[in-house]
């Protein structure tokens, strides 16, 4: 059974499509999380 290139490089694109988009997921909900926590933090500090 024969690899061609084509195939390499396809499942190779498909594994950093992967990989990149869970990056872009991560770093979206850990700025999500931190501007929660810090208007939350706004929020007490007013209410004291």
């Amino acid at each position: 059974m024969e690899v061609s290139p084509v195939s390499v490089m396809s499942a190779a694109v498909l594994g950093m499509l992967v990989i990149v988009t869970g990056g872009v997921a991560y770093l979206t909900l850990a700025e999500w999380r931190d501007r929660r926590r810090k208007d939350n933090e706004k929020r007490e500090a007013r209410r004291r």
